[in-house]
């Protein structure tokens, strides 16, 4: 194992998933602090009905944004590799006009639907129009192009800086909000106040490290991406792929709420924080593993060297990760965020084992758009999403939480076979010496 570490390119994913390690780390025991603190004072109900507001603007930005990281790293990142920075400034001034465009229509679609749909996700008549007013953040939720110009930029230092922002500022004003017994509408404000912080904060430092390097311009949004070819496609396809995965996040927390109830949302949230925080290593890597392997020849075996590799190191931290949580689960549950929230373990127990499948999926979307398979992996998500959906119902209705939670392992289980089976074929098709 040690001559693993003589690769220049593991020592690389190592050392930048360190950087996203430490905030990760931190991020996360913020935002469990932040959901203990919230539960406590709002109790089960309307920590519910919060968690549903949230998830709502999040899930109309999931579904509407493109991944336009993904095109800065690809397009941009190969562009500076092969000495054409301009490629790099298209990619980037492509990514942010596709931010902005989805994001104001994202806005619109879910401000306009929201009237319609909101008894069918559980959230109460009277708040709306509260939800409505958080909606106004999904323009620069999720910033997309500042993780992309960042990664390529090898940056990941700015990156782990930019995403503690939002997570310790929401641990700070929720702990004034706790000590000072502030009404529900003020968590409301505190969550819309620091997801809009925080996604500006990493779009002036992606605007400060630009400038550092004379390419400002970069930022000038377009949609018209001439010299790279098939970005339109790519886009489309990577969007479409993202949208499938929103099922599985804040959509899941909606449909778990319309089935069971806003209680119910609220002990999802809890028991896939937790289940989260097991997966958080696999999660860094695999950030750290995309803008390393389109670095990288596929026809040569060090992508592939260094996928298993990461795998490995990925499967280590996930295991001691998994078995904690599975033995001190219960505990954790009671001591974190209160007596009131132990219903919320029968879904932790089953949503565990989602770590163990990130273990082994977190590098094959990566090789396969490294490979320029990008069909392979929305297909995936398409299998698992559809299954997701066809199944979700009838076992949260025969199972309750447990079997929602049951739902989205069977349908990660589902995408990361046909994930596997597509990286199979193609390591074949393109003959690794």
């Amino acid at each position: 194992m040690r001559h693993w570490f003589k690769d220049q390119h593991m020592r690389s994913l190592l050392k930048n998933s360190s950087y996203l390690g430490a905030s990760k780390l931190v991020a996360a025991i913020a935002s469990i602090v932040t959901l203990a603190m919230t539960g406590r004072a709002l109790g089960v109900i309307m920590f519910g009905v919060l968690i549903l507001i949230h998830s709502y603007a999040q899930a109309a930005s999931s579904l509407s944004k493109f991944q336009t990281w993904q095109i800065v790293i690809r397009y941009g990142g190969q562009g500076l590799a092969a000495g054409r920075p301009e490629d790099f400034k298209v990619a980037t001034g492509f990514s942010f006009g596709l931010d902005l465009l989805s994001g104001v229509v994202g806005m619109a679609i879910a401000m306009a639907l929201l009237p319609f749909i909101a008894a069918s996700f559980g959230l109460p008549h009277e708040y709306v129009a509260m939800t409505a007013l958080y909606c106004l953040v999904i323009p620069t939720m999720q910033a997309m192009t500042p993780g992309g110009v960042l990664r390529t930029l090898d940056r990941f230092d700015l990156l782990s800086w930019g995403e503690v922002v939002d997570p310790l500022l929401r641990v700070v004003l929720t702990a004034i909000a706790w000590a000072m017994d502030a009404p529900f509408v003020a968590y409301v404000a505190i969550w819309f106040a620091t997801d809009l912080v925080g996604d500006l904060y990493q779009w002036w430092l992606t605007w400060r490290e630009l400038r550092r390097r004379g390419m400002t311009d970069a930022l000038r949004p377009t949609l018209n991406p001439r010299p790279l070819k098939g970005a339109w496609r790519f886009a489309i396809r990577v969007n479409l792929t993202s949208s499938l995965a929103a099922a599985w996040g804040p959509v899941a927390r909606l449909i778990v709420g319309g089935l069971l109830g806003p209680a119910s949302a609220a002990f999802y949230r809890v028991a896939a924080t937790l289940a989260d925080s097991a997966q958080r290593p696999t999660d860094m890597l695999s950030r750290a593993f995309y803008p390393e392997v389109m670095r990288m020849d596929p026809k040569t075996k060090r992508p592939w060297n260094l996928m298993l590799r990461g795998a490995a190191i990925a499967g280590m931290f996930a295991s001691f990760a998994v078995l904690l949580v599975a033995v001190a689960g219960e505990d954790l549950i009671r001591f974190i965020f209160g007596r009131e929230f132990i219903g919320a373990y029968p879904a932790l127990i089953v949503l565990i084992i989602a770590p163990l499948l990130a273990m082994i999926a977190f590098p094959m979307p990566a090789m396969l758009y490294a490979l320029h398979r990008d069909r392979d992996p929305l297909v995936a998500r398409l299998v698992g999403t559809v299954l997701y959906l066809i199944i979700v119902a009838p076992m949260a209705w025969r199972f309750g939480l447990a079997g929602a939670a049951g739902a989205f392992v069977i349908a990660n289980a589902a995408m990361v076979l046909v994930l596997l089976v597509a990286l199979a074929r193609q390591y074949r098709r393109v003959r690794v010496k």
